[in-house]
């Protein structure tokens, strides 16, 4: 993997750049010592690890504002972070970086519960989002998986999902506005506290950018009536490629479950070993949740089991109390940590047509055979964001080189069946180097060509989302392999 060679310049006036941050911040919210900058050195991509020059933990959007123009006199490359669980290296520095986290902004600043809106700090946790209303009963839709962890600027910077995307949508579809800096410090407000802001649909662009564009540093979040209740049922069935094919069948229904999640046999029996959640003996499982009244609930799943019964499921079990839902969804919430528990491995997040989802599994078993990994599968398959989870022996010489490749050709295989690269993880480093396959030349051009309006000097971030090849003309830093 190639990322930027350290500017000699930058690292021999870190006294200096040092020097103006402790003008307007706290000495406890810089971080300089090389043995406490390692803490910064990745996120959960842990595979590509580089300490940042400094860290900086702003707790206001005026310091946050006195950071970024001081880094841009400076000519410094800042790196945004949340809470460091990218999948992707989104948050990855460089050794001439200042990383920037936003772990302490993390309060709420307004809720209005008339008009369905929650306004907050972005270090605010995801989950810590719903925690704040739900006494009211209301709660925050996105869910992604490290939801106990992960920061909602993380979320609009990569434009996170879950679980329960299929019928609230993801991050862009419920974010109302945001306060942003932008490198040279300016402060800007686009959307609001209201469903659609007049002008472009600049928020449209933020959300999902990467931290490219600038520093999102408050948001203006939709909040939703809690359902009257919900309830899941367990699929079970003897071949990955069947349980596709009902995925797609539920869907063709026009039923529209809030969460359809998949596990095959990998995943099911360490979720089963790590969290007890009862799950069935098979090769592929399928969650399936609906919500609403005690009778909208029948009648939705009565027509969903109808569905699941053409496919001749080796087990059908429907939810029969809270406590039983709980321990379902538990499982599947701990499938990352479980799977870790058996193996170093990889997490990819390509995106699909429903209907192409029986081909690329049978392919995925292919090319596992063919690469020699094992792979789990486990996404949310109401809207085809697949998540393969490619073991490896990261102690083992070529093994993560060869994860790498396997990868690489999930991800095109995604792209020729008519999806995407990502779905939620966002590119960062790791499928940088794969835009080329989805995006022309002139898309990535149109693409650069946003960015060279928010941020002129490429210092947000740099060296993530775009190819090298693609970049190269708009940075002046030399590049070194790693």
């Amino acid at each position: 993997m190639d990322m930027p060679q350290p500017n000699p310049d930058v690292l021999a006036r870190k006294a200096s750049v040092l020097a103006r941050l402790r003008q307007v911040l706290p000495e406890d919210a810089i971080i300089a010592d090389p043995s406490e900058t390692r803490a910064y050195e990745c996120d959960a991509l842990t595979a590509y690890k580089c300490a940042p020059m400094i860290a900086v933990l702003p707790s206001s959007t005026q310091e946050v504002s006195d950071i970024l123009r001081i880094c841009h006199d400076e000519g410094v490359p800042v790196v945004p972070r949340g809470a460091g669980t990218s999948l992707a290296g989104g948050a990855l520095p460089t050794a001439d970086c200042v990383i920037l986290g936003v772990a302490r902004m993390n309060e709420v600043l307004e809720v209005d519960y008339d008009n369905r809106f929650i306004r907050v700090q972005t270090g605010r946790t995801n989950l810590s989002v719903t925690g704040a209303v739900e006494e009211q009963d209301f709660f925050y839709a996105p869910d992604p998986s490290s939801q106990l962890a992960c920061a909602i600027a993380g979320n609009i910077a990569m434009n996170s999902g879950g679980a329960h995307c299929l019928k609230y949508g993801v991050t862009t579809n419920n974010l109302l506005g945001v306060t942003m800096v932008l490198m040279d410090g300016r402060v800007v407000e686009i959307g609001g506290a209201h469903l659609d802001s007049g002008g472009l649909d600049l928020l449209g662009v933020i959300c999902g950018s990467e931290g490219q564009l600038g520093v999102v540093t408050e948001a203006t979040l939709r909040i939703l009536r809690k359902p009257e209740g919900a309830r899941p049922v367990l699929m079970g069935f003897d071949d990955n490629a069947v349980a596709g094919e009902c995925v797609s069948d539920i869907i063709k229904s026009g039923i529209l479950p809030v969460a359809i999640e998949f596990m095959d046999r990998l995943c099911i029996e360490a979720c089963e070993n790590f969290a007890h959640a009862g799950y069935p003996n098979c090769e592929a499982l399928l969650i399936v949740e609906v919500e609403g009244s005690d009778a909208e609930i029948d009648s939705q799943l009565a027509k969903i089991v109808e569905i699941a019964k053409r496919h001749n499921p080796v087990e059908l079990r429907e939810s029969q109390s809270a406590e039983e839902s709980a321990r379902i969804w538990l499982g599947r919430k701990s499938a990352f940590g479980a799977m870790g528990q058996i193996n170093d491995y990889m997490c990819l997040d390509g995106t699909i047509p429903v209907s192409a989802l029986p081909d690329v599994l049978r392919r995925i078993g292919e090319l596992s055979k063919e690469f020699g990994l094992p792979v789990g599968n486990v996404f949310h398959a109401g809207d085809g964001n697949m998540h393969p989870l490619i073991l490896f022996d990261a102690n083992k010489p070529g093994d993560l080189e060869k994860c790498e490749a396997f990868g690489a050709e999930i991800l095109k295989l995604c792209v020729d069946a008519g999806g995407c690269l990502t779905g939620e993880h966002g590119v960062g480093i790791e499928k940088r180097d794969l835009m080329h396959h989805q995006y022309a030349p002139q898309d990535l051009e149109a693409q650069m060509a946003v960015k060279d309006v928010f941020d002129p000097k490429w210092l947000l971030n740099p060296a993530k989302v775009f190819p090298l090849d693609a970049s190269a003309a708009r940075r002046v830093v030399p590049m070194a392999a790693e």
